[in-house]
């Protein structure tokens, strides 16, 4: 690792340590690129490793065996009251991170990747300064770049307030205490899941979105199954509200409300402020390099992922929706693959989301809504998970599957589904987007019995119908 004052140079400059950052770094060197990664951090992994997908999947997987122990005694097995030891479950969540962290270590030593830790600022199209924090800056002059700096959490202007009370993604991830109430501003996946996490530990979780519901961009009916299951692990859901001040008070931070559905109490132990998103693209001095940026601050890109400038490349978060940690792995390889002379594009029919709450929500490809949007002539067929065995067994039949077809070819358009482990379950219909497959490959495949991946094919069978 290279840290303090020097100057070099190096074939590709990789900004960022991130999911796609990284896979851009370690693909490019193992294609003989000389490569040099910037992170501003002193580990790789960027948001998602130590800020975001793992540790927030680790505790929700938790929250998720909690939840389970519970219902067991429907079946005649009963848990003792769980009882939480917030240090150890945070020391969980922390050796997690640095096994995988330490996997990342191993890969850039493999492959050569000359790591410098410090913030990279542009100071014309071929020369960077990093800043490493000890007053000292060094250069690196390179002859081709990839900006991959991800996102972070928006704050609400002149609402937010600057107090320990008031958690962001990163914060509440942290998990210092166990609030006795919180308040969740923003209805969407990430601050449902924490919602969760929090509400599994003991929290009274108050949810508000300025939206007509919460999730958007989800199908109402995959949405559905989670809104109920919220229902019961919420104390309340108010939307079509918005959140005009906050100010700390004595033990706590008072909120007021805007909207007809706002909460009777408006004082919380804590708030975590889940708005959104915004590219990490302002500090990089990107006009010195002429890399133009929309109104949003996402970098402006080309199919090949160019920018403005010739020698410069942007991936993932940093260049727009959808901001997803596998979107920007899978760009990080093929952009690599590309410099080095591979004869490859960047083409994917479908980019799979997953939401891991409890009961997880997954989908690809066009959603219904979209479809009408488009005023696509579509066919919908469903399996709700009450006809699945394996769902029946498991006790998990909050589920369904929902396969979206072209009317007249039965082509396959668009699938999700919402229940218990549909975070694997989507490849199969990612794989059968991307090989243009139709109802009767589905209907005709041989699924493992019982599983839940038969609703696939039961979805499908009934298309002829």
């Amino acid at each position: 690792m290279v840290v303090g004052e020097l100057t070099q140079e190096t074939d590709l400059l990789v900004i960022g340590g991130g999911p796609g950052g990284y896979h851009a770094a370690f693909r490019a060197a193992a294609h003989g690129i000389q490569t040099t990664i910037v992170e501003s951090m002193p580990a790789l992994g960027g948001v998602c490793l130590h800020r975001g997908c793992i540790p927030s999947k680790t505790y929700l997987s938790l929250a998720e065996t909690m939840h389970t122990a519970g219902a067991a005694a429907e079946m005649g097995i009963e848990f003792g009251k769980p009882k939480l030891d917030i240090d150890k479950i945070r020391a969980w969540k922390d050796q997690v991170v640095k096994k995988l962290v330490g996997g990342l270590d191993m890969q850039a030593k493999k492959y050569k990747v000359e790591r410098v830790t410090g913030t990279a600022k542009f100071e014309d199209g071929k020369n960077v300064a990093i800043e490493t924090g000890g007053g000292a800056n060094s250069h690196i002059k390179f002859k081709r770049c990839i900006i991959a700096t991800g996102s972070r959490s928006i704050e609400l202007k002149g609402v937010q307030i600057d107090s320990p009370r008031v958690l962001t993604s990163r914060t509440a991830l942290e998990l210092k205490d166990v609030p006795k109430t919180l308040l969740v501003i923003g209805g969407g996946y990430i601050g449902m899941e924490l919602g969760q996490v929090y509400a599994a530990f003991g929290s009274k979780v108050t949810v508000v979105e300025m939206l007509p519901g919460v999730m958007p961009g989800v199908d109402r009916d995959l949405a559905r199954p989670l809104l109920k299951r919220l229902d019961e692990q919420f104390e309340k859901i108010c939307v079509e509200t918005k959140v005009t001040a906050m100010k700390e008070v004595k033990g706590g931070i008072e909120v007021t409300f805007e909207g007809e559905n706002a909460p009777k109490n408006n004082k919380f132990d804590k708030v975590l402020v889940s708005v959104g998103r915004r590219p990490n693209s302002r500090d990089l001095q990107l006009e010195r390099a002429s890399v133009e940026v929309d109104e949003r601050g996402f970098i402006k890109v080309d199919n090949g992922f160019r920018t403005s400038a010739q020698r410069i490349h942007a991936i993932g978060d940093v260049i727009g929706n959808p901001m997803l940690a596998h979107k920007a792995m899978h760009e990080g390889t093929v952009l690599a693959d590309m410099l080095a002379g591979k004869n490859e594009v960047f083409e994917p029919r479908a980019i799979p989301a997953v939401v891991f709450t409890d009961p997880a929500i997954a989908w690809a490809g066009l959603t219904e809504e979209e479809a009408k949007q488009r005023k696509l002539d579509v066919i919908i067929r469903k399996i709700p998970w009450a006809a699945s065995g394996r769902a029946v067994s498991l006790g998990r039949t909050d589920g369904v599957t929902k396969l979206i077809l072209d009317k007249d070819s039965q082509r396959l358009r668009g699938v999700g589904m919402t229940g218990a482990h549909v975070g694997e379950m989507i490849a199969e219909g990612v794989l059968a987007l991307e090989m243009g497959a139709v109802a009767y490959d589905l209907a005709k495949m041989i699924h493992p019995h019982p599983t839940l991946s038969e609703t696939i094919g039961e979805a499908a069978a009934l298309a002829g119908e």
